[in-house]
């Protein structure tokens, strides 16, 4: 199979490393804006070769990590190069901007277009954090369009599995969106947020699991995590809301100097991660 990848950074790095490993029997053409990113990739063996305009049509799979907004534009503009049968999947952090556009897109070409969002990062960007290692046991969203073929689902979560992800969900594009605006969006504005007081800078030899825990993701790629809060605004700013509620109750309990309401708050929040840890141990 010919699989070409659009963008060459973390993710698409990743992913072109981690079949070369995994499934090495593909050919994989890269392309990226970067072209000191194209020379690495290539002495690397990331990719087999660039991949062309002229050389999309050859191509089986197409994945597309680069910026949501960016990704719609290039599989628009790039649709007629795209061979009748081909399979097209996104790999963007949003799924119902990306994936409203290019189903129309994607039928009217004669091609498949699948959103996806591999469920794996770490804090740093580019192709030179990019591992084959990524996808290790971490989850694979899919958000198929209507009515596709039971048989496309298992080869599309076989292929993955095959690189060595864990876990394939399939969901719709607003459910996905939906609750990625807290398991990831929120996580990414409060640790932005918490890293921004003054004591931050006075934490060497006062912090340990939980201050590095909570200000990992602060170390982000602004331009990218503005478009992608900014196209899911409504359910983001859902639960910002609910996360600002949560929080006054605390301040009031504290303000109040009201022990009883303070130690409920505490355990309220202990008993929901019970329930969201047995959550997260079932199949």
């Amino acid at each position: 199979m010919n699989i070409a990848i659009i963008g060459l950074g973390l993710i698409g790095g990743s992913m072109a490393k981690t079949i070369k490993k995994c499934m090495p029997q593909h050919t994989v053409l890269g392309m990226d804006t970067n072209q000191q990113v194209m020379f690495k990739a290539k002495l690397l063996e990331a990719i087999d070769a660039e991949l062309t305009p002229e050389r999309l049509s050859i191509c089986d799979m197409i994945l597309v990590a680069i910026w949501p907004t960016a990704a719609v534009t290039y599989v628009q503009e790039n649709a007629a190069k795209i061979r009748p049968g081909a399979m097209v999947i996104d790999l963007c952090g949003v799924k119902r901007a990306v994936c409203e556009p290019l189903f129309e897109t994607a039928a009217q070409h004669g091609f498949t277009f699948v959103g996806g969002h591999p469920m794996a990062g770490i804090e740093y960007s580019g192709f030179d954090h990019a591992s084959a290692s990524l996808f290790a046991n971490a989850s694979m969203i899919l958000t198929p369009p209507p009515g596709t073929p039971i048989q496309t689902l298992a080869d599309l979560k076989h292929f993955f599995r095959e690189l060595g992800f864990s876990r394939v969900v399939m969901t719709s594009p607003e459910d996905h969106d939906r609750v990625i605006s807290y398991t990831s969006q929120l996580a990414h504005v409060v640790s932005s947020a918490y890293v921004k007081s003054p004591e931050a800078m006075e934490h060497h030899g006062f912090s340990a699991g939980s201050f590095r825990d909570m200000t990992r993701v602060a170390r982000l790629s602004p331009g990218m995590w503005t478009e992608l809060f900014l196209l899911n605004r409504e359910p983001l700013l859902s639960e910002l809301e609910a996360l600002i509620a949560h929080l006054n109750e605390y301040r009031n309990a504290l303000q109040n100097n009201d022990a009883q309401r303070m130690n409920a708050l505490l355990q309220e929040g202990t008993e929901r991660k019970e329930i969201v840890d047995r959550k997260g141990d079932e199949p």
